[in-house]
């Protein structure tokens, strides 16, 4: 399956807003203390996959350029 330009634009934007709401979510619950540690680390945890998403999404709008 090839994506056009696009779609992977729209699907970096979509991981960017999650990623940055799982960030406000951390900082909320850090404050609050009102959650356990584990919570937290599955969110930072899922946080850097999504991270990782999005830098393979933006490679894919690096063109090839031969050596």
């Amino acid at each position: 399956m090839s994506l056009s330009q696009n779609e992977i634009i729209q699907r970096i934007a979509d991981l960017q807003n999650e990623h940055s709401e799982l960030d406000e979510i951390i900082a909320v619950l850090i404050k609050t203390g009102e959650v356990d540690e584990l919570k937290i680390k599955r969110l930072k945890k899922r946080k850097l996959l999504i991270k990782d998403m999005m830098i393979c999404y933006e490679n894919m709008l690096i063109p090839d350029i031969d050596a």
